[in-house]
Protein backbone atom coordinates (compact mmCIF):
# COMPACT_ATOMS: atom_id res chain seq x y z
CA UNK A 1 0.00 0.00 0.00
CA UNK A 2 2.81 2.45 0.71
CA UNK A 3 3.84 1.84 -2.82
CA UNK A 4 0.91 2.50 -4.26
CA UNK A 5 0.92 5.66 -2.27
CA UNK A 6 4.51 6.59 -3.70
CA UNK A 7 3.04 5.84 -7.28
CA UNK A 8 0.16 8.57 -7.15
CA UNK A 9 2.18 11.19 -5.47
CA UNK A 10 4.47 10.58 -8.32
CA UNK A 11 1.81 11.75 -10.64
CA UNK A 12 1.94 15.13 -9.21
CA UNK A 13 5.41 15.34 -10.42
CA UNK A 14 4.52 13.67 -13.62
CA UNK A 15 1.45 16.28 -14.42
CA UNK A 16 4.11 19.33 -14.28
CA UNK A 17 6.11 17.88 -16.98
CA UNK A 18 3.26 16.62 -19.00
CA UNK A 19 1.84 20.35 -18.49
CA UNK A 20 5.29 22.44 -18.31
CA UNK A 21 6.23 20.53 -21.99
CA UNK A 22 2.63 21.84 -23.24
CA UNK A 23 3.33 25.56 -22.39
CA UNK A 24 5.46 27.83 -24.34
CA UNK A 25 8.74 28.53 -22.60
CA UNK A 26 8.31 31.55 -20.70
CA UNK A 27 5.54 29.75 -18.82
CA UNK A 28 6.92 26.50 -18.32
CA UNK A 29 8.51 27.30 -14.01
CA UNK A 30 5.03 28.31 -12.96
CA UNK A 31 3.17 25.76 -14.48
CA UNK A 32 5.85 23.32 -12.75
CA UNK A 33 5.12 25.54 -9.81
CA UNK A 34 1.15 25.49 -9.51
CA UNK A 35 1.35 21.62 -8.98
CA UNK A 36 4.36 21.45 -6.65
CA UNK A 37 3.08 24.46 -4.45
CA UNK A 38 -0.57 22.18 -4.27
CA UNK A 39 1.52 18.94 -3.16
CA UNK A 40 2.91 21.46 -0.38
CA UNK A 41 -0.15 22.89 0.83
CA UNK A 42 -3.71 20.29 0.28
CA UNK A 43 -0.70 18.01 2.52
CA UNK A 44 -0.92 20.04 4.97
CA UNK A 45 -4.81 20.43 5.17
CA UNK A 46 -5.23 17.03 5.14
CA UNK A 47 -3.72 16.38 7.93
CA UNK A 48 -5.01 19.27 9.72
CA UNK A 49 -9.01 18.70 8.79
CA UNK A 50 -9.15 17.35 5.34
CA UNK A 51 -9.26 13.75 6.08
CA UNK A 52 -11.67 13.78 8.80
CA UNK A 53 -14.14 15.86 6.33
CA UNK A 54 -13.59 13.37 3.92
CA UNK A 55 -13.50 9.61 5.56
CA UNK A 56 -14.79 10.73 9.34
CA UNK A 57 -18.65 9.59 10.32
CA UNK A 58 -21.14 11.78 8.12
CA UNK A 59 -22.02 15.15 9.92
CA UNK A 60 -25.93 14.31 11.50
CA UNK A 61 -25.68 10.70 9.52
CA UNK A 62 -26.32 13.38 6.26
CA UNK A 63 -23.80 11.34 3.73
CA UNK A 64 -22.66 14.93 2.72
CA UNK A 65 -19.68 15.55 4.95
CA UNK A 66 -17.61 13.86 7.29
CA UNK A 67 -17.31 15.15 11.11
CA UNK A 68 -14.04 17.77 10.66
CA UNK A 69 -13.42 17.40 14.11
CA UNK A 70 -13.46 13.94 14.48
CA UNK A 71 -9.99 13.09 13.27
CA UNK A 72 -8.58 16.24 13.10
CA UNK A 73 -5.25 16.64 13.04
CA UNK A 74 -5.44 12.35 12.90
CA UNK A 75 -6.38 12.39 16.51
CA UNK A 76 -7.32 8.91 17.08
CA UNK A 77 -5.55 7.17 14.69
CA UNK A 78 -2.27 7.39 15.83
CA UNK A 79 -2.96 5.86 18.93
CA UNK A 80 -2.66 2.10 20.23
CA UNK A 81 0.55 0.24 21.25
CA UNK A 82 3.07 -0.98 18.82
CA UNK A 83 4.66 -3.28 21.35
CA UNK A 84 3.17 -7.04 20.41
CA UNK A 85 0.92 -8.69 22.84
CA UNK A 86 1.11 -11.83 24.07
CA UNK A 87 -0.04 -13.54 20.95
CA UNK A 88 2.58 -11.74 18.59
CA UNK A 89 0.31 -9.40 17.14
CA UNK A 90 0.73 -5.55 16.72
CA UNK A 91 -2.35 -3.66 18.02
CA UNK A 92 -3.27 -0.55 15.49
CA UNK A 93 -5.28 1.53 14.22
CA UNK A 94 -7.11 0.23 10.83
CA UNK A 95 -9.06 1.08 7.74
CA UNK A 96 -9.89 -2.12 6.08
CA UNK A 97 -6.82 -4.10 6.30
CA UNK A 98 -4.05 -1.52 6.51
CA UNK A 99 -2.95 0.82 9.30
CA UNK A 100 -4.82 3.91 9.26
CA UNK A 101 -1.99 6.47 8.87
CA UNK A 102 -1.20 4.69 5.44
CA UNK A 103 -4.93 4.88 4.79
CA UNK A 104 -4.29 8.38 5.19
CA UNK A 105 -1.27 9.17 2.88
CA UNK A 106 -2.43 7.39 0.24
CA UNK A 107 -5.63 9.09 0.11
CA UNK A 108 -3.90 12.26 0.50
CA UNK A 109 -2.57 11.82 -2.83
CA UNK A 110 -5.75 11.88 -4.25
CA UNK A 111 -6.91 15.37 -3.05
CA UNK A 112 -3.22 16.52 -3.97
CA UNK A 113 -3.47 15.38 -7.69
CA UNK A 114 -6.92 16.50 -8.15
CA UNK A 115 -6.27 20.22 -7.34
CA UNK A 116 -2.72 20.14 -9.74
CA UNK A 117 -5.26 18.86 -12.84
CA UNK A 118 -6.77 22.16 -12.71
CA UNK A 119 -4.31 24.06 -13.16
CA UNK A 120 -3.33 23.00 -16.70
CA UNK A 121 -6.94 25.53 -17.57
CA UNK A 122 -5.42 29.03 -16.43
CA UNK A 123 -1.79 28.27 -17.80
CA UNK A 124 -0.03 31.71 -18.55
CA UNK A 125 -1.73 34.08 -16.85
CA UNK A 126 -3.43 33.19 -13.51
CA UNK A 127 -1.65 34.87 -10.45
CA UNK A 128 0.48 32.66 -8.13
CA UNK A 129 -1.15 33.93 -4.63
CA UNK A 130 -4.49 33.71 -5.77
CA UNK A 131 -4.03 30.25 -7.17
CA UNK A 132 -2.40 29.08 -3.88
CA UNK A 133 -5.98 31.04 -1.92
CA UNK A 134 -7.58 28.98 -4.57
CA UNK A 135 -6.10 25.59 -3.77
CA UNK A 136 -7.00 26.06 -0.02
CA UNK A 137 -10.33 26.84 -0.16
CA UNK A 138 -11.12 24.82 -3.20
CA UNK A 139 -9.67 21.60 -1.58
CA UNK A 140 -11.21 22.31 1.94
CA UNK A 141 -15.14 23.02 0.62
CA UNK A 142 -15.00 20.91 -3.16
CA UNK A 143 -12.66 18.13 -2.72
CA UNK A 144 -13.25 16.76 0.61
CA UNK A 145 -17.43 16.77 0.64
CA UNK A 146 -17.21 15.33 -2.39
CA UNK A 147 -14.71 12.54 -1.57
CA UNK A 148 -16.79 11.76 1.61
CA UNK A 149 -19.43 11.41 -0.84
CA UNK A 150 -17.37 9.25 -2.94
CA UNK A 151 -14.52 6.99 -0.97
CA UNK A 152 -16.71 6.99 2.62
CA UNK A 153 -17.91 3.22 2.90
CA UNK A 154 -20.31 2.40 5.95
CA UNK A 155 -18.48 1.92 8.61
CA UNK A 156 -15.14 1.22 6.64
CA UNK A 157 -13.56 4.36 8.15
CA UNK A 158 -15.71 6.18 10.58
CA UNK A 159 -19.72 4.84 10.97
CA UNK A 160 -21.91 6.51 8.71
CA UNK A 161 -20.16 7.01 5.16
CA UNK A 162 -21.47 9.60 2.05
CA UNK A 163 -24.56 8.75 0.27
CA UNK A 164 -22.96 8.39 -3.41
CA UNK A 165 -20.84 5.29 -1.88
CA UNK A 166 -23.85 3.97 0.23
CA UNK A 167 -27.34 5.31 -0.44
CA UNK A 168 -27.95 6.27 -4.10
CA UNK A 169 -29.45 3.42 -5.08
CA UNK A 170 -32.57 4.27 -2.62
CA UNK A 171 -33.04 7.73 -4.92
CA UNK A 172 -34.70 5.08 -7.79
CA UNK A 173 -36.06 2.75 -5.48
CA UNK A 174 -33.02 -0.21 -6.02
CA UNK A 175 -30.61 -2.11 -3.72
CA UNK A 176 -28.10 -0.31 -6.43
CA UNK A 177 -24.75 1.47 -5.44
CA UNK A 178 -23.14 3.91 -7.41
CA UNK A 179 -19.90 2.38 -8.91
CA UNK A 180 -16.47 5.06 -8.99
CA UNK A 181 -13.38 2.72 -8.11
CA UNK A 182 -10.36 5.35 -7.98
CA UNK A 183 -12.26 8.73 -8.87
CA UNK A 184 -14.08 9.39 -11.66
CA UNK A 185 -16.29 11.76 -10.32
CA UNK A 186 -14.20 12.85 -7.43
CA UNK A 187 -11.29 13.26 -9.12
CA UNK A 188 -11.61 14.09 -12.80
CA UNK A 189 -15.26 14.99 -13.20
CA UNK A 190 -14.85 17.36 -10.14
CA UNK A 191 -11.16 18.93 -11.23
CA UNK A 192 -12.75 19.22 -15.18
CA UNK A 193 -15.47 21.20 -14.16
CA UNK A 194 -13.64 23.31 -11.96
CA UNK A 195 -10.96 23.82 -14.76
CA UNK A 196 -13.89 25.21 -17.09
CA UNK A 197 -15.13 27.19 -14.81
CA UNK A 198 -12.02 28.69 -13.64
CA UNK A 199 -11.23 29.27 -17.38
CA UNK A 200 -14.45 31.09 -18.22
CA UNK A 201 -13.93 33.52 -15.05
CA UNK A 202 -10.47 34.29 -16.08
CA UNK A 203 -10.67 35.12 -19.21
CA UNK A 204 -8.65 34.22 -22.61
CA UNK A 205 -5.05 34.53 -22.66
CA UNK A 206 -3.33 37.24 -24.22
CA UNK A 207 -3.70 36.61 -27.76
CA UNK A 208 -5.60 33.52 -28.18
CA UNK A 209 -7.05 31.78 -30.50
CA UNK A 210 -5.30 34.11 -32.67
CA UNK A 211 -1.57 33.69 -32.12
CA UNK A 212 -0.28 30.09 -32.14
CA UNK A 213 0.48 28.97 -28.63
CA UNK A 214 1.94 25.44 -29.61
CA UNK A 215 3.94 23.07 -26.86
CA UNK A 216 7.61 24.43 -26.41
CA UNK A 217 8.93 20.63 -25.36
CA UNK A 218 7.07 17.47 -26.26
CA UNK A 219 9.62 15.35 -25.08
CA UNK A 220 8.60 16.71 -21.41
CA UNK A 221 5.00 16.05 -22.49
CA UNK A 222 5.92 12.37 -23.28
CA UNK A 223 7.72 11.75 -20.19
CA UNK A 224 4.84 13.28 -18.03
CA UNK A 225 2.48 11.08 -19.68
CA UNK A 226 4.68 8.15 -18.71
CA UNK A 227 5.41 9.13 -15.28
CA UNK A 228 0.87 9.43 -15.21
CA UNK A 229 0.85 6.01 -16.92
CA UNK A 230 3.40 4.81 -14.40
CA UNK A 231 1.83 6.02 -11.43
CA UNK A 232 -1.79 5.39 -12.08
CA UNK A 233 -0.98 1.65 -11.58
CA UNK A 234 -1.08 3.09 -7.85
CA UNK A 235 -4.09 4.84 -8.16
CA UNK A 236 -6.56 2.02 -9.66
CA UNK A 237 -4.70 -0.97 -8.59
CA UNK A 238 -4.08 0.50 -5.00
CA UNK A 239 -7.76 1.63 -4.21
CA UNK A 240 -8.03 -2.34 -3.79
CA UNK A 241 -6.52 -1.28 -0.61
CA UNK A 242 -4.56 -4.38 -0.54
CA UNK A 243 -2.53 -6.51 -2.77
CA UNK A 244 -5.11 -10.30 -4.52
CA UNK A 245 -7.51 -10.63 -7.22
CA UNK A 246 -9.35 -7.06 -7.26
CA UNK A 247 -6.12 -5.02 -7.50
CA UNK A 248 -5.03 -7.55 -10.43
CA UNK A 249 -8.32 -6.81 -11.74
CA UNK A 250 -7.58 -3.62 -12.13
CA UNK A 251 -4.54 -3.29 -13.05
CA UNK A 252 -4.87 -5.14 -16.49
CA UNK A 253 -7.77 -3.21 -17.35
CA UNK A 254 -5.70 -0.20 -16.47
CA UNK A 255 -3.26 -1.28 -19.42
CA UNK A 256 -5.63 -2.33 -22.27
CA UNK A 257 -7.99 0.79 -21.83
CA UNK A 258 -4.86 3.40 -21.86
CA UNK A 259 -3.36 1.38 -24.90
CA UNK A 260 -6.55 0.99 -26.45
CA UNK A 261 -7.56 4.74 -26.42
CA UNK A 262 -3.85 5.74 -27.20
CA UNK A 263 -4.71 3.93 -30.22
CA UNK A 264 -8.14 5.55 -30.92
CA UNK A 265 -6.61 9.11 -30.62
CA UNK A 266 -4.14 9.02 -33.13
CA UNK A 267 -6.95 7.24 -35.47
CA UNK A 268 -9.03 10.14 -35.20
CA UNK A 269 -5.69 12.22 -35.61
CA UNK A 270 -4.83 10.27 -38.90
CA UNK A 271 -8.13 10.57 -40.40
CA UNK A 272 -8.89 14.04 -39.43
CA UNK A 273 -5.46 16.22 -39.80
CA UNK A 274 -3.52 13.27 -41.98
CA UNK A 275 -1.00 12.79 -39.50
CA UNK A 276 -0.49 10.89 -35.83
CA UNK A 277 1.33 13.02 -33.24
CA UNK A 278 3.46 12.88 -30.01
CA UNK A 279 1.19 14.98 -28.35
CA UNK A 280 -1.87 13.15 -29.39
CA UNK A 281 -0.52 10.07 -28.19
CA UNK A 282 0.56 11.61 -24.78
CA UNK A 283 -2.74 12.97 -24.35
CA UNK A 284 -4.70 9.61 -25.65
CA UNK A 285 -3.04 8.13 -22.90
CA UNK A 286 -3.78 10.42 -20.37
CA UNK A 287 -7.72 9.79 -21.89
CA UNK A 288 -7.45 6.50 -21.33
CA UNK A 289 -6.49 6.24 -17.59
CA UNK A 290 -8.89 8.89 -16.93
CA UNK A 291 -11.74 6.75 -18.33
CA UNK A 292 -10.94 3.11 -16.71
CA UNK A 293 -10.05 5.26 -13.41
CA UNK A 294 -14.18 4.48 -12.25
CA UNK A 295 -14.24 1.40 -14.06
CA UNK A 296 -11.47 -0.87 -13.68
CA UNK A 297 -12.97 -2.83 -11.12
CA UNK A 298 -16.27 -3.25 -12.56
CA UNK A 299 -15.51 -4.27 -16.17
CA UNK A 300 -13.67 -6.85 -17.99
CA UNK A 301 -10.63 -6.47 -20.15
CA UNK A 302 -12.83 -6.22 -23.37
CA UNK A 303 -15.17 -4.05 -21.89
CA UNK A 304 -11.98 -1.98 -20.67
CA UNK A 305 -10.66 -1.99 -24.32
CA UNK A 306 -14.09 -0.98 -25.43
CA UNK A 307 -14.32 2.50 -22.49
CA UNK A 308 -10.77 3.23 -23.52
CA UNK A 309 -11.63 3.25 -27.44
CA UNK A 310 -14.57 5.33 -27.26
CA UNK A 311 -12.97 7.68 -24.44
CA UNK A 312 -10.10 7.80 -27.01
CA UNK A 313 -12.49 9.09 -29.78
CA UNK A 314 -14.79 11.51 -27.53
CA UNK A 315 -11.95 13.23 -25.88
CA UNK A 316 -9.78 13.85 -29.26
CA UNK A 317 -12.78 15.40 -30.65
CA UNK A 318 -14.05 17.38 -26.82
CA UNK A 319 -10.72 18.90 -27.43
CA UNK A 320 -11.87 21.31 -29.98
CA UNK A 321 -14.56 22.35 -28.46
CA UNK A 322 -13.12 25.81 -26.62
CA UNK A 323 -12.09 26.83 -30.18
CA UNK A 324 -15.94 26.60 -31.28
CA UNK A 325 -17.86 28.04 -27.57
CA UNK A 326 -14.64 30.39 -27.09
CA UNK A 327 -13.44 29.42 -23.93
CA UNK A 328 -9.58 29.39 -23.39
CA UNK A 329 -8.79 25.51 -21.26
CA UNK A 330 -5.25 25.93 -22.34
CA UNK A 331 -4.26 22.27 -21.85
CA UNK A 332 -7.39 20.64 -22.50
CA UNK A 333 -8.04 19.64 -18.97
CA UNK A 334 -12.24 19.90 -19.99
CA UNK A 335 -11.65 17.99 -23.01
CA UNK A 336 -9.59 15.21 -21.57
CA UNK A 337 -10.72 14.87 -17.62
CA UNK A 338 -14.11 16.33 -17.65
CA UNK A 339 -15.30 14.33 -20.73
CA UNK A 340 -13.12 11.44 -19.89
CA UNK A 341 -14.42 11.19 -16.62
CA UNK A 342 -18.00 11.27 -17.65
CA UNK A 343 -17.38 8.36 -20.53
CA UNK A 344 -15.33 6.16 -17.82
CA UNK A 345 -18.35 6.86 -15.16
CA UNK A 346 -21.09 6.57 -17.61
CA UNK A 347 -19.79 3.31 -19.76
CA UNK A 348 -20.20 1.06 -16.28
CA UNK A 349 -24.21 1.37 -17.08
CA UNK A 350 -23.56 -0.12 -19.72
CA UNK A 351 -20.06 -2.64 -19.42
CA UNK A 352 -20.87 -3.67 -15.70
CA UNK A 353 -20.28 -7.25 -15.81
CA UNK A 354 -22.09 -8.87 -12.75
CA UNK A 355 -19.13 -11.45 -11.65
CA UNK A 356 -16.42 -8.23 -11.33
CA UNK A 357 -14.90 -7.62 -8.55
CA UNK A 358 -17.23 -4.24 -8.14
CA UNK A 359 -20.73 -6.39 -9.03
CA UNK A 360 -23.10 -4.28 -10.65
CA UNK A 361 -24.64 -4.98 -13.97
CA UNK A 362 -24.87 -3.24 -17.22
CA UNK A 363 -27.36 -2.66 -19.54
CA UNK A 364 -24.88 -5.23 -22.17
CA UNK A 365 -25.53 -7.85 -19.75
CA UNK A 366 -29.47 -7.44 -18.99
CA UNK A 367 -29.21 -5.00 -15.90
CA UNK A 368 -31.70 -2.99 -17.84
CA UNK A 369 -31.06 1.23 -17.14
CA UNK A 370 -30.73 0.98 -13.17
CA UNK A 371 -27.50 1.31 -12.68
CA UNK A 372 -26.73 3.39 -15.68
CA UNK A 373 -29.26 5.79 -13.96
CA UNK A 374 -27.80 5.62 -10.81
CA UNK A 375 -24.10 6.09 -12.54
CA UNK A 376 -25.57 9.48 -13.99
CA UNK A 377 -27.20 10.60 -10.91
CA UNK A 378 -23.79 10.13 -9.33
CA UNK A 379 -21.31 11.60 -12.21
CA UNK A 380 -24.00 15.27 -12.63
CA UNK A 381 -24.55 15.61 -8.92
CA UNK A 382 -20.71 16.11 -8.52
CA UNK A 383 -20.42 17.64 -11.63
CA UNK A 384 -23.16 20.74 -10.31
CA UNK A 385 -22.01 20.67 -7.30
CA UNK A 386 -18.28 21.75 -8.18
CA UNK A 387 -19.15 23.89 -10.79
CA UNK A 388 -21.59 26.18 -8.45
CA UNK A 389 -18.87 26.27 -5.68
CA UNK A 390 -16.24 26.82 -7.61
CA UNK A 391 -17.99 29.56 -9.92
CA UNK A 392 -18.56 31.29 -6.31
CA UNK A 393 -15.01 30.95 -5.26
CA UNK A 394 -13.65 32.19 -8.66
CA UNK A 395 -16.06 35.27 -8.49
CA UNK A 396 -14.86 35.97 -4.95
CA UNK A 397 -11.18 35.88 -5.74
CA UNK A 398 -11.72 37.92 -8.99
CA UNK A 399 -12.93 40.91 -7.50
CA UNK A 400 -10.97 40.89 -4.13
CA UNK A 401 -7.43 39.21 -4.96
CA UNK A 402 -7.72 39.38 -8.85
CA UNK A 403 -7.38 36.16 -10.64
CA UNK A 404 -4.85 37.36 -13.25
CA UNK A 405 -1.87 39.01 -14.28
CA UNK A 406 -1.30 41.81 -16.06
CA UNK A 407 -1.26 41.92 -20.18
CA UNK A 408 2.83 43.13 -19.81
CA UNK A 409 3.15 40.80 -17.22
CA UNK A 410 1.58 37.80 -19.87
CA UNK A 411 3.77 39.42 -22.87
CA UNK A 412 6.60 39.40 -20.61
CA UNK A 413 6.17 35.56 -19.47
CA UNK A 414 4.49 34.75 -16.05
CA UNK A 415 8.03 32.90 -15.41
CA UNK A 416 9.95 35.91 -15.05
CA UNK A 417 6.92 38.29 -13.44
CA UNK A 418 5.84 36.04 -10.68
CA UNK A 419 8.52 34.06 -9.74
CA UNK A 420 11.59 36.04 -11.20
CA UNK A 421 12.95 32.72 -12.78
CA UNK A 422 13.29 31.73 -16.26
CA UNK A 423 13.41 28.07 -17.25
CA UNK A 424 16.20 28.32 -19.86
CA UNK A 425 19.44 30.58 -19.60
CA UNK A 426 18.72 31.98 -23.20
CA UNK A 427 22.30 34.29 -22.59
CA UNK A 428 24.92 31.11 -22.84
CA UNK A 429 23.53 31.14 -26.63
CA UNK A 430 25.18 34.21 -27.35
CA UNK A 431 28.25 33.19 -25.49
CA UNK A 432 27.27 34.84 -22.21
CA UNK A 433 28.76 34.27 -18.74
CA UNK A 434 25.47 32.46 -17.95
CA UNK A 435 24.85 34.66 -15.49
CA UNK A 436 21.37 35.95 -15.46
CA UNK A 437 20.31 38.76 -17.14
CA UNK A 438 18.89 42.28 -16.50
CA UNK A 439 14.81 41.64 -16.09
CA UNK A 440 14.68 43.56 -19.47
CA UNK A 441 17.12 41.63 -21.35
CA UNK A 442 16.54 38.42 -20.13
CA UNK A 443 13.30 38.26 -21.41
CA UNK A 444 14.14 39.98 -24.93
CA UNK A 445 16.48 37.04 -25.02
CA UNK A 446 13.98 34.69 -24.46
CA UNK A 447 11.75 35.77 -27.38
CA UNK A 448 14.95 36.04 -30.06
CA UNK A 449 15.83 32.52 -29.16
CA UNK A 450 12.47 31.20 -29.33
CA UNK A 451 12.22 27.87 -30.38
CA UNK A 452 10.14 26.84 -33.63
CA UNK A 453 6.81 25.81 -32.69
CA UNK A 454 6.38 22.41 -32.39
CA UNK A 455 2.86 19.69 -32.36
CA UNK A 456 -0.38 20.85 -31.94
CA UNK A 457 -1.37 24.45 -30.45
CA UNK A 458 -3.15 24.37 -27.45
Amino acid sequence: MMTATALVLLMTPGVALFYGGMVRSKSVLNMMMMSFAAMGLVAVLWVLYGYSMAFGSSAGDSGLVGDPTQFAGLQGLISGTYIPDEGGEVSVPLVFTIPSLVFVAFQATFAIITVALISGAVADRMKFGTWMVFVGIWVSIVYFPVAHWVFAFDDATAGAGGWIANDLGGFIGEDLAAIDFAGGTAVHINAGIAALVLAIVIGKRRGWPREPMRPHNLTLVMLGAALLWFGWFGFNAGSAVGSGAISGFAFLNTVVATAAAMIAWLLVERFRDGHPTSLGAASGVVAGLVAITPACSSVTPLGAIAVGLVAGVLCALAVGLKFRFGYDDSLDVVGVHLVGGLVGTLLIGFFAYPDSPAGGTGLFYGGGGGQLLVQAIGAFSVLIYSGVLTTIIAFALKFTMGLRISEEDEATGIDETEHAETGYDFSTLRGGSGLRPASGASTQSARDHEPATAGKES
